[in-house]
């Protein structure tokens, strides 16, 4: 029953995310530590064309919750922020996840690989560019 209750408040959580939009890379809160982690140096956060999950993002939503393992936190509120590339050819990239939780940050990380779908990539004037996605992610335990 535990684990239920965990799941739908993950389920209900994850249903609230959407992209936060930066104008540039170096405006994320966790740039630093990105930096090391990711090859930032031409993505960006800002498109004409952003990137698109086929099928729309509520399918993003629900195939990423059905994606994410059911985890056992201790905290009633956690928040996550779940960074990853969508490269030129759509494929998904340097996925990194930082938060309250290490256990539920790298649940989200694991959810993300396991989607290993071709986006549409963002586009500027045409040309597909290289797309830093961000979204937020509250676990909320009820």
């Amino acid at each position: 029953m535990k684990k239920l209750i965990i799941f739908l408040g993950l389920f209900i959580s994850v249903s609230l995310f959407a992209q936060t939009q930066y104008n540039s890379v170096t405006e994320i809160p966790d740039y630093a530590v990105l930096k090391t982690k990711m090859k930032l140096e031409d993505a960006v956060t800002k498109a004409d064309t952003p990137a698109e999950f086929p099928g729309g993002m509520e399918t993003f939503k629900k195939q990423f919750s059905e994606k994410m393992d059911v985890i056992d936190v201790k905290s009633k509120k956690i928040n996550t922020r779940v960074y990853f590339i969508v490269e030129k050819t759509g494929y998904v990239r340097y996925v990194t996840a930082m938060g309250d939780d290490p256990k539920h940050s790298k649940a989200a990380e694991i959810a993300v690989r396991r989607l290993f779908v071709k986006w549409k990539p963002a586009t500027i004037k045409g040309e597909p560019v290289r797309f830093l996605y961000t979204f937020p992610l509250t676990l909320k335990k009820f």
